[in-house]
């Protein structure tokens, strides 16, 4: 099998991770494979905050908590989200799950295809970790607090713009042994209809 689809089938989140850093060329190469990613028109708006500092990333663990616990669940809460309310309000929750590295996404507010384009950065920086031994995870819940003014405040002051939409983000280090599920077979969901 071709090696990009291979690592494309063989790719799988990582959820416990070392506390090791990365190596500076290892976290380049992973970034600009987000950076090298299609967009929109080739607009080439995507921002990519890099967050290496362990004390930023314990203060951005702290809000997450102290925000979500504020939050109510509904019936329709998406799975996801209602445990991230549900682990806060208990004081428990971790949503990047101790990375060393998180990377967060985002893209102009009001641009239609904001999403999109960091979408796109995400799966190939996730694909280009994989290939280099590293393990990363989707991270969704800063783009969930993204019009909260507590997070909004801490990374506008780490360099997020005020004109930007976070849209998703990246959790990032080497795995902890047996954190890697293992790749078999199909995984099966996602129809696919030919015409």
């Amino acid at each position: 099998m071709n090696e990009v689809l291979e690592n494309i089938r063989r790719r799988r989140s990582v959820r416990r991770f070392l506390p090791e850093p990365l190596p500076q060329e290892v976290l380049t190469a992973v970034i600009e494979a987000g950076r090298q990613a299609p967009c929109g028109g080739n607009n080439r708006t995507t921002h990519f905050m890099v967050i290496q500092n362990q004390e930023v990333l314990e203060e951005l663990r702290r809000l997450a908590v102290q925000e979500f616990a504020k939050m109510e669940v509904a019936e329709d809460t998406y799975r996801s989200l209602k445990n991230a309310i549900l682990s806060s309000k208990k004081g428990t929750y971790v949503y990047d799950y101790r990375a060393p590295v998180l990377v967060v996404v985002a893209n102009r507010a009001g641009y239609r295809n904001a999403m999109a384009d960091c979408s796109c950065a995400l799966e190939n920086m996730m694909l280009a970790a994989f290939s280099l031994d590293v393990g990363s995870c989707w991270i969704n819940q800063l783009h969930w607090l993204d019009d909260n003014p507590a997070v909004r405040a801490a990374l506008e002051s780490w360099g997020l713009g005020e004109d930007e939409t976070v849209c998703g983000a990246l959790a990032l280090g080497y795995p902890a042994e047996g954190a890697v599920p293992k790749a078999e077979g199909d995984r099966g969901g996602n129809p696919v209809t030919y015409v």
